[in-house]
């Protein structure tokens, strides 16, 4: 124990005690606070600041038994925490965006369809492989809730490759029709649509979005692309999900964390940036950010720096994975960004005064209704 009587008060009622390597006030904080190193140490000392009852009076006259008259017994002022809605407000927002177990069963269950429907088409029964798996966001379990839109690959035999290079004109928009008359067969009912790299079937729960594929020597995919009279392209999305998962298995689970989070400011706000743009980008800023592997104590923190990261990133460049290809980031996001920037800096400030209702009002001007005003 200590000589101060308000932190030997504090230890005693959390059942705490010390070791030779753990000081009285440490083990007050790590047991509040967890681990984390600022805001651990900052509301421990909020914990031991409280002012003890003074042992003299004006004039000097000494207090011993004056405050065990219970007419004269002060309060002692509790301690201040601070921050002391992050956690649960973050925890809250995240747990809205996740995608039900229904809705995920839903969205495998057209996926597996659609697959088995093609299997029929291109292979015999007989020789199916391991030749369909979902990418996009549902591939690297980035999803929000409500989800748009299932994206799967489907690989096809190299034969039908060697097929329709014999043929002349957009060979890869013939592919995509071919693709979306063979799964008209068994969706006759489905008004679906083939352009660009996909071929859209639009169910009344949600969208699939199925892009055939052939998997070449080096073990590298193309994908067919119709635009400009039709090319074949390397499909990064093996790479993008290895990155996202590595990411967050490095960073303590807040890469996809803050991926949803900043898919839902892009829906709330309109702001035209890609999902991959923002995958790539989230995945930028945590290899850089020096709180990146802690919980969701700093979520709030997190958000504010990323929005003045992605302020900075404006008319900036990104490398795809896989391929390298430059992406040009563009800037018609950029006013909608600075202005979620100012929100978050205000509601950390509201955070960490405890102001629950105030944070909660510029966290939603940045996440809508999805996260609580008054924290449950």
């Amino acid at each position: 124990m200590c000589a101060d009587p308000n932190l030997n008060s504090l230890m005693e009622a959390l059942g705490l005690s010390t070791t030779p390597a753990t000081s009285p006030a440490q083990a007050v904080a790590n047991a509040l606070m967890g681990t984390n190193p600022y805001r651990s140490a900052t509301n421990a000392l909020a914990a031991v600041m409280a002012p003890a009852p003074p042992t003299t009076l004006l004039g000097g006259w000494p207090t011993s038994g004056l405050y065990e008259n219970p007419l004269f017994q002060q309060p002692v002022p509790p301690p201040v925490w601070m921050w002391i809605f992050v956690r649960r407000r973050f925890t809250s927002l995240l747990a809205d965006l996740e995608i039900t177990d229904r809705q995920r069963e839903d969205g495998m269950t057209k996926a597996n369809g659609i697959r088995a429907c093609l299997n029929r088409r291109y292979r015999p029964l007989s020789l199916i492989v391991d030749d369909g798996f979902t990418m996009g966001s549902w591939g690297k379990e980035t999803q929000c809730r409500p989800s748009a839109d299932v994206d799967m690959l489907f690989l096809l035999p190299a034969d039908v490759y060697h097929r329709f290079e014999q043929r002349s004109g957009n060979r890869q928009s013939q592919l995509l029709q071919e693709v979306k008359d063979a799964l008209g067969e068994t969706y006759s009912q489905t008004r679906m649509r083939a352009d660009g790299q996909v071929v859209q079937v639009p169910f009344n729960t949600i969208m699939v979005e199925i892009s055939p594929g052939f998997r070449c020597i080096d073990g590298s995919i193309i994908v067919p692309d119709t635009n400009g009279g039709g090319r074949y392209m390397t499909s990064t999305a093996a790479a993008e999900a290895s990155e996202i998962a590595a990411s967050d298995l490095r960073w303590n689970g807040n890469t996809r964390a803050l991926v949803k989070m900043m898919k839902r400011w892009r829906r709330e706000s309109g702001a035209p940036l890609k999902s991959f743009h923002i995958e790539r980008l989230v995945i930028e800023f945590l290899d850089r950010w020096q709180f990146s592997g802690c919980d969701a104590f700093f979520h709030d923190w997190m958000v504010r720096d990323f929005f003045g990261h992605l302020v900075s990133r404006a008319n900036g460049t990104l490398a795809m994975p896989g391929t390298s290809e430059v992406i040009w980031l563009g800037s018609d996001w950029l006013h909608r960004a600075q202005a979620a920037h100012r929100h978050a800096v205000a509601a950390c400030e509201h955070e960490q005064a405890n102001y629950q209702a105030l944070a909660g009002d510029e966290w939603r001007a940045i996440f809508g209704a999805s996260v609580p005003v008054i924290v449950p």
